[in-house]
């Protein structure tokens, strides 16, 4: 299970460092394999290997409805490996996409990863906690 925040830095070739706190669960879960993919709401998933295969497969066996989507989230599915510094590269199609520039938040979200461009997340957080709080979530904030 994989939680909270980083703030990385990108340099100029697209790599930065993974954290220390996730690199030896990451080599243990799936030996620093991971695929990084589109997310719809304008960010990257960090999937390990082993979440992103079950996610492939099930993908796979979605109805012709859904093939938009299967198309923007295979479509776009890189396959990343840490390097022997812990670093992973990000492919600049999918920078463009998430409009990553130099700093980085990344969210521990679960089974996986999001990667943001910094300034969109404190805009996203932002107009998160402008929202209305569904019910479903209310129950979990004292």
């Amino acid at each position: 299970m994989f939680y909270g925040p980083s703030a990385l830095a990108m340099d100029a070739k697209g790599r930065f460092a993974m954290p220390t706190r996730h690199r030896d669960a990451l080599m243990q879960l799936c030996a620093g394999r991971l695929t990084l993919t589109k997310d719809r709401a304008g960010c990257l998933m960090l999937i390990p290997e082993p979440t992103w295969l079950a996610m492939r497969d099930a993908l796979l066996k979605l109805p012709l409805e859904a093939a938009s989507w299967r198309r923007f989230l295979l479509g776009s599915a890189l396959d990343v490996e840490l390097d022997g510094a812990g670093r992973l590269v990000i492919a600049p199609e999918l920078r463009a996409y998430a409009g990553l520039q130099r700093d980085l938040m990344l969210m521990g979200v679960g089974k996986h990863f999001e990667i943001w461009d910094a300034a969109t997340y404190a805009l996203h957080e932002a107009a998160t906690r402008a929202s209305e709080m569904p019910d479903s979530v209310k129950s979990f904030v004292l």
